[in-house]
């Protein structure tokens, strides 16, 4: 849930990109100024293109010898002014289909209500590099330090945090969902369409928890260390200027890491297929377990001997047995492939999460995918101007599949009509990019036509 909260907050900040969320509270100390992290391992992302990265548990303090006088840097830091970040969304309907125009919010036929909201004030928080680099003449680099010695032998990158934005006041972020018995409504809480049944969840975001920060890659040489202002060409992290990209450009981008990154699942036996398939759909509806694959396969990657797959929950097992057996360059073009579907997955929202295991029931992924392809053909990155899809890929053999397929879409960002007519809103290109993605996955995993 800190996620949604950390991404809504940059998104409006900074529509540039230059900050990167933090997903966690319980990490979120390990991105104060001064700390030091490492890259995590990671492919190109076209539906999201922030850098990860892991903490170290190390400051810059930490790793230079110690300075003559004893001070310490805690007090350079710098704040700027407060910034408060509000959104609240409420609607509530009986019967029939009502999007509402926010899209954190869609409501089914059957008596259901969503509401979600939060407000937070935010500072920045941050240190020059004015001081920064007259700290890397007055300091040397200790590099009889156990974790320097171990980075010299990998060659990984060494990144410093320069500023943060964090919570100056302790916040709640809250969602609220009740869906009474009825065919759509069951789509806000559960898969049963019995009964009633009722969501609430909540975090507490306390005061000074970080929110995003800004990195400076590090250069260790002999014990002199400098700041690195100009990344080389090849740096993953660089962010793309995609103004000016023509459209099928784009679409043909999404196209080809889309293709590239699952292209495992097309060589897989269709015994294998199908457990990837029920673990990817049992993640879909818990997001502990989505949470426990995602760690677990970027461990897998992260290792460079062996790794064991271990865990106590029965609906990940037989994927980590099967894992398991693998050999080793089948297991890593294994664990990219599942890694790439649950990132895909966690820029979905909930719901539609459980609209995409309804549409799997159905059977209509294939046409939703085409629809969606469809979308990338326009500009949904900079131009957010109405515009048409083609009316014969909203015709469904059923009603309900069409208003499913509507609302899934809406959920990304791009309102449509009955027919054809497409209104997108909050520049969803890397929302329906991520839905593009998902769908294609679950096209393959599922051997539909």
């Amino acid at each position: 849930m800190l996620k949604k909260l950390t991404k809504f907050s940059v998104n409006q900040m900074d529509p540039c990109k230059e900050w990167v969320p933090v997903e966690s509270i319980a990490d979120n100390e390990h991105f104060r100024p001064l700390c030091l992290l490492i890259k995590k391992k990671k492919s190109k992302r076209i539906f999201d293109r922030a850098p990860r990265y892991q903490r170290t548990g190390f400051s810059v303090d930490d790793v230079l010898l110690p300075r003559e006088d004893g001070t310490s840097t805690e007090s350079l830091h710098q704040e700027s002014s407060q910034i408060t970040v509000t959104k609240v969304t409420a609607d509530e309907v009986d019967g029939g289909l009502s999007i509402s125009l926010d899209p954190a919010s869609v409501e089914l036929k059957g008596g259901a209500s969503l509401s979600n909201g939060f407000s937070v004030k935010i500072q920045k928080k941050s240190i020059s590099q004015q001081y920064l680099e007259a700290l890397t003449r007055e300091r040397k680099i200790n590099m009889d330090h156990s974790f320097i010695r171990q980075l010299q032998r990998t060659g990984i990158r060494l990144y410093v945090v320069t500023e943060i934005l964090e919570a100056s006041e302790e916040a709640v972020y809250e969602e609220s969902t009740k869906a009474d018995g009825g065919f759509m409504a069951k789509f806000y809480a559960t898969l049963s369409a019995k009964g009633t049944r009722e969501s609430n969840q909540g975090i507490v975001i306390p005061k000074g928890c970080t929110l995003a920060f800004r990195t400076i890659p590090l250069r260790i040489r002999d014990g002199a260390w400098d700041l690195v202002y100009f990344q080389d060409e090849d740096e993953d992290h660089v962010v793309e200027d995609r103004q000016g990209y023509a459209d099928d450009e784009k679409l043909e981008e999404v196209r080809t890491e889309v293709k590239k990154s699952c292209r495992i699942f097309s060589k897989l036996s269709p015994d294998l297929l199908l457990i990837i398939l029920n673990t990817i759909k049992a993640v879909m509806t818990d997001e502990n377990l989505l949470q426990e694959l995602s760690q677990k396969m970027e461990e897998v990657l992260e290792e460079n001997d062996g790794y064991e797959l271990k865990t106590e929950s029965p609906d990940l097992k037989e994927l980590f047995s099967t894992l398991q057996q693998s050999p080793r360059h089948r297991l890593l073009q294994l664990a990219e492939g599942i890694t790439y579907v649950l990132d895909a997955l966690q820029e979905l929202m909930e719901h539609q999460l459980l609209l995409l295991l309804e549409s799997l029931e159905r059977k209509i992924v294939s046409q939703q995918l085409k629809l969606v392809e469809n979308l990338l053909k326009h500009d949904l990155e900079y131009e957010m101007e109405p515009f048409s899809v083609k009316a014969r890929l909203l015709s469904f053999q059923h009603e309900e599949d069409q208003k499913l397929t509507i609302a899934l879409v809406e959920l990304s960002g791009v309102h449509l009509q009955e027919d054809g007519s497409a209104i997108p809103r909050d520049q969803p290109f890397e929302s329906v990019a991520a839905l593009f993605a998902a769908l294609y996955a679950l096209k393959l995993l599922s051997g539909s036509k």
